[in-house]
């Protein structure tokens, strides 16, 4: 017992020299701890009760939207767009292309040739619009269950001369699927631009039954069309194809105007 003061006065002295040794740790604790008090006492909400205390305390849904709303117009915001239409899509077969020469004259003219020149110029002013042209042959195997919003086959007629009635086009729509707009659209054009008569009472069951129009998938509007007889009409389907080729050209895009 008599050596307990001693010992209290070791320990003492002890921790005066451990303040006295860490004295900058002990002024930086004091000021850190006073910093921390005084930006608490700074940024509390003043409060005199319990309740108002309650009151002036947000919950955490409130302090997390509060710094970020603002108070905005009751308004409707339109923020889509429509959106383009899809590339429209035209087939047109070059009647007997990779198949067979078609009607052939004396001089060596062919029904091929003059379907494929027709074909080429109409594919040219559809594809200066926009539309994407597919140029299909006579028994192209692309023609089996073949969708677009349409689908042409470009003939012309015999080379043979029978009389002088032997002139004048004739057009055939697909009994498979609705083609009436199509068929009716292409008339209007095709007569309008060429000024031939149309030539109804050649119209065989070739055309009325043509084999695409058996072949393409349900729903592409279809029709068939002779341009013109090869003897008669030979300078409007040859020297002046862009004359027909325009008259077609123009039905479809009637066509494609009417059906968008």
């Amino acid at each position: 017992m008599p050596q307990q003061p001693a010992t209290n006065q070791a320990n003492d002295l002890f921790l005066w020299r451990l303040v006295l040794n860490n004295v900058p740790l002990v002024l930086f604790l004091a000021l850190a701890v006073a910093g921390m008090m005084a930006l608490y006492i700074f940024l509390s909400p003043q409060a005199t009760s319990p309740v108002q205390a309650a009151h002036s305390s947000p919950d955490m849904h409130t302090a997390l939207a509060a710094p970020i709303m603002k108070p905005m117009a009751s308004r409707l915001v339109a923020q889509r767009f429509a959106q383009s239409p899809p590339p429209m899509r035209i087939g047109i077969i070059a009647g007997h292309l990779n198949n067979d020469p078609g009607a052939v004259c004396a001089d060596g003219l062919t029904e091929v040739q003059v379907n494929l020149d027709i074909t080429l110029r109409v594919a040219e002013q559809l594809r200066a619009e926009g539309v994407r042209v597919m140029v299909l042959g006579e028994f192209d195997p692309r023609l089996a269950g073949y969708t677009a919003d349409a689908l042409i086959s470009i003939h012309a007629d015999s080379c043979v001369y029978y009389n002088d009635e032997a002139t004048g086009y004739k057009i055939s729509p697909s009994p498979y699927t609705d083609s009436t707009t199509l068929y009716d659209c292409l008339v209007a054009g095709y007569e309008a631009a060429t000024n031939l008569p149309f030539h109804a009472n050649t119209i065989t069951p070739h055309m009325t039954d043509y084999h695409a129009f058996r072949e393409i998938g349900l729903g592409t509007p279809a029709v068939i069309i002779e341009t013109g007889f090869m003897n008669l009409d030979r300078e409007l389907l040859t020297t002046n194809a862009n004359i027909p080729a325009a008259g077609i050209a123009d039905g479809l895009f009637c066509f494609l105007r009417d059906s968008s």
